[in-house]
């Protein structure tokens, strides 16, 4: 693969992964790893925060692509990587999405590489939300996210419910790896199917031979929930 000025020049599609300081961090190594399986490049920036959980050279072993940082702006040419990642790329992605940097996103606030490179993103943006439930339910974050929702056309890939790194139980657990790669997928298919309602059906069949007796088989419904989950991808209720 190419690169010219540290940009590339393959023609498969990119992810920019930002990821923020939170205890979720690592997952977003297992998203990185999905999205690369599935021939996506990926380019990833990490707050300062973030990399007190998790060091930059793990994403760059995983990408095979620098990892941008406050301390390396500027290296291997890259001067303005914190602007051209977030308006090159078919996708940016916020895993996991604190608190901190949700309210900063809300308001326009840009005061390192990671919250520049977001507002200045002209890709559509995706954040996958993950802190302490108290702080999920707080008014003041539900109105920032419902404000990027509804300003800036943000994706929100909601947060699961059950028990949490700080021991509390509820809403706020960062969505697996593989859900938020689903809903990301969705986000780069084309549409052909947006306002189809598909019904399918999965699983053994049975087929009558008389009122004691049928016929069926093993099926373990898996050709179903592919053909949903492709047809949910491509628009269809």
């Amino acid at each position: 693969m190419a690169e010219q000025n540290g940009q590339s020049t393959s023609d498969r599609r990119r992810v920019t992964l930002a990821v923020c300081g939170g205890v979720a961090a690592y997952k977003a190594c297992e998203l990185a790893r999905l999205l690369i399986k599935a021939d996506f490049e990926v380019d990833v920036v990490m707050s300062r925060s973030a990399q007190r959980f998790i060091g930059p050279l793990l994403f760059e072993a995983l990408t095979g692509r620098p990892t941008l940082t406050d301390e390396s702006v500027g290296e291997g040419g890259r001067a303005y990587a914190h602007l051209d990642l977030g308006q090159t790329c078919d996708l940016v992605a916020v895993v996991p999405a604190t608190a901190n940097v949700i309210g900063k996103m809300a308001h326009g606030i840009a005061d390192d590489e990671l919250t520049t490179m977001l507002l200045a993103a002209t890709a559509p943006v995706a954040l996958a939300p993950a802190m302490n439930t108290g702080m999920w339910q707080n008014p003041i974050v539900q109105q920032n996210l419902e404000r990027l929702r509804r300003v800036a056309g943000v994706t929100i890939v909601e947060p699961s419910a059950g028990e949490l790194a700080c021991g509390a139980v509820g809403p706020g657990r960062l969505a697996e790896p593989t859900a938020i790669f689903e809903r990301l997928c969705a986000m780069l298919e084309p549409k052909p199917l947006a306002g189809v309602r598909v019904l399918i059906s999965a699983g053994p069949t049975w087929e009558a031979i008389d009122p004691v007796r049928l016929l069926t088989n093993r099926s373990t419904g898996r050709m179903g929930y592919e053909l949903a989950r492709v047809a949910q991808r491509r628009g269809a209720e």
